[in-house]
């Protein structure tokens, strides 16, 4: 797939053209400059030919931070088959511009000269012939917020796509967003079971957000998972601000890992990282498996719980990973026992010690995360969960209703990541909090959903009459 590069200074528009052209909003774009700090990819069309585009971040040597990032910037360009280099078309251009471009322009690449923020005709009139002197072939001038000249800068790059990359796409299936009858659910399950149906296919992709307060060391954990110096790393709390990807290829898996913005107390919330903080949440919706990043060398925080909760917000797979090791303020048996005090909710998720620098047991993490994703994506057949229910029944009795039986007839997985069982009663708004909590025990000693959570919800069956 043909990869475009956007390449240039900071804040000349590079993540608004990113959207533009990708047609969603998935680069934070901000008036502060320096707003992108990683490389930020995502497969996009081009009129109907898929493209990979790669924001980057801006050109800047102003700190040691900026200067991680220009490098990072200028890898994804020799990565590139086009580059666009972006300049503010409301400012002259200077000659630290005209000899990155010429630099870009040797590694013999298409590259094309992007003028940015040129509102009218008036203003291209007026300005233009200053960028004349930059000598590219191919000049654009536009201006991403108000849509002007995207269009013909979209023409343009699909017409330098190798004609064999020049595929329309399929159009997708949009299946029927009504909720199918839970009797028909049921009968789809009792089908499959008798093989009358063919198994869901397996996903081989496992998409895996890194989470954590700022400065545990998620992109350090990233880039030691990888492989490569995929995250720009610094000492600068709050460096990942756009949540980063990377997929890579993992025995008979494709793991896709996200990097997520660091998040503060929501007091230190402001400007981008507002933005951040809700990428972060759209990102776990998505996500399968989260590993929660803890730092080991310190105590953890009423902000650690936080974050933690939005793993049993958004029913993931979960790893706890306890992140600079090297450094861990309290021996093996007490860390984990503070783990298991602090984030009770997460009982069911296995913690992994780990120095993401020095990369010592990241490997082990691999592992952890297909066995997770297999109990994630586990189905306990039918016959085993009603004979299952009737044992712990049998155990411990369903209290009843203000005096009347309350009974469960049966119950049936209906869905995965995560298992999902629907328990069919005669009163399901009576099932207690601490029942459930009861079952999802016992179904954990029947089978190993470690790293999961199990979701159990009471269903009346539509035949009933009124039992009230």
């Amino acid at each position: 797939m043909t990869k475009i590069a956007l390449i240039g200074k900071p804040n000349v528009g590079k993540s608004s053209l990113f959207n533009r052209i990708a047609r969603r909003r998935d680069a934070i774009t901000s008036e502060v400059s320096g707003t992108t700090r990683d490389v930020k990819r995502g497969e996009v069309l081009l009129n109907e030919t898929p493209a990979l585009l790669i924001d980057t971040g801006g050109l800047d040597d102003s700190s040691t931070l900026f200067t991680a990032v220009k490098e990072k910037s200028l890898e994804a360009a020799k990565e590139a088959d086009i580059i666009l280099y972006m300049v503010d078309g409301k400012m002259l251009p200077d000659e630290e511009d005209k000899k990155l471009f010429h630099a870009l322009q040797k590694l013999g690449k298409k590259t094309a000269l992007v003028v940015n923020k040129i509102d009218n005709d008036r203003q291209q009139e007026e300005i233009g012939w200053e960028f004349t002197a930059f000598g590219a072939k191919d000049l654009f001038f536009l201006s991403v917020s108000h849509n002007r000249g995207t269009r013909k800068l979209i023409n343009w790059l699909e017409s330098q796509i190798p004609e064999e990359e020049r595929v329309s796409a399929e159009p997708e299936l949009v299946e029927d967003e009504e909720d199918f009858a839970l009797e028909e659910v049921l009968a789809a399950e009792e089908a499959r079971e008798a093989g009358e149906l063919a198994e869901e296919e397996e996903e081989n992709e496992i998409k895996i957000a890194i989470i954590g307060r700022v400065n545990v060391g998620k992109s350090s954990l990233l880039n030691a998972l990888v492989g490569e110096e995929r995250s720009v790393v610094s000492e600068v709390a709050g460096t990942t601000i756009d949540p980063v990807d990377e997929s890579m290829v993992y025995e008979d898996k494709i793991f896709t890992f996200v990097d997520t913005a660091g998040i503060r107390r929501r007091g230190k919330i402001d400007g981008i990282e507002k933005f951040a903080l809700n990428r972060t949440q759209a990102m776990l919706e998505n996500a399968d498996i989260a590993l929660l990043v803890l730092d080991a060398s310190e105590d953890f925080t009423e902000l650690d719980e936080r974050i933690a909760n939005l793993v049993e917000k958004f029913e993931l797979g979960c790893i706890i990973v306890l992140n600079k090791w090297d450094e861990a303020k309290h021996d093996y048996e007490t860390s984990v026992q503070m783990v298991r005090d602090r984030f009770r909710f997460l009982s069911w998720a296995p913690v992994i010690t780990v120095s993401a620098l020095s990369k010592k047991r990241v490997h082990r993490i691999r592992d952890l995360i297909k066995e997770v994703y297999a109990h994630y994506t586990f189905r306990i057949p039918t016959s085993q969960l009603n004979e299952i229910l009737k044992r712990t029944n049998k155990k411990h009795q369903l209290p009843s209703d203000h005096g009347k039986v309350t009974k469960i007839y049966f119950g049936t997985q209906f869905d995965i990541k995560p298992p999902r069982i629907a328990l069919i009663m005669n009163r399901p708004k009576s099932l207690h909090f601490s029942y459930k909590r009861y079952l999802i025990n016992q179904l954990r000693n029947y089978f190993d959903f470690s790293g999961s959570p199990i979701v159990i919800e009471a269903k009346k069956k539509k035949s009933d009459e009124d039992f009230t």
